[in-house]
């Protein structure tokens, strides 16, 4: 059998409200996680509300490009 492309491919979610504070102020660093998607259940960017240990609250994490 011929190998294709992988059904689940590992994703980076990057916190949404770090990256806007950290350009006004001086960086305190980026939440990251790591996670696997559904190439075919979910095409668009993967958006998840986690915790982020820099901001000290849950906020929206998005897919970005490695």
């Amino acid at each position: 059998m011929a190998k294709g492309k992988a059904v689940r491919i590992r994703v980076i979610l990057e916190c949404t409200a770090c990256v806007r504070t950290s350009v006004n102020n001086k960086p305190r660093g980026i939440s990251r996680y790591i996670t696997e998607k559904n190439r075919h259940n979910t095409p668009s960017a993967l958006e998840l509300r986690k915790f982020c240990s820099y901001c000290s609250k849950h906020t929206i994490h998005t897919e970005i490009k490695k």
